[in-house]
């Protein structure tokens, strides 16, 4: 009887790395898709109170000047349009995770950019 030829080792890693490739890059896209941009915005049904909070607490964190008189963002002039810029300057400040656009349940994390004229959301 023959001998079997045994396989050489380069042949054996080189087989292993195409099929790691195989199996990591099917995650990679899928980790790409699972991190796309979001936003948080103030709902709209949150309190003035509650939202005159959360402009605070974001400003005491992060810098506002957009949300100030002759800022990008200073209009609209409502309370509601200012804490949803503050928030998510705040949120994307720290990484936007979910749990830093939770403001007291009264914010949202959106995946569509709420931008608008000369106002970014980063």
């Amino acid at each position: 009887m023959g001998r079997r030829a045994q396989p050489s080792a380069s042949l054996l890693l080189f087989s292993l790395g195409l099929v790691l490739l195989y199996f990591t890059a099917g995650r990679t896209v899928r980790v790409a898709e699972a991190q796309q941009k979001t936003w948080c915005i103030a709902k709209p049904s949150a309190s003035n109170e509650i939202l005159a909070q959360n402009l605070d607490y974001a400003c005491s964190q992060v810098s506002c000047a957009v949300i100030q008189k002759g800022g990008p963002c200073y209009y609209p002039d409502s309370l509601v349009s200012r804490a949803a810029v503050a928030m998510n300057l705040y949120y994307a400040y720290s990484g936007r995770h979910a749990w830093n656009c939770y403001f007291n349940n009264s914010a949202l994390v959106v995946q569509s950019d709420p931008s608008y004229g000369s106002c970014t959301y980063y």
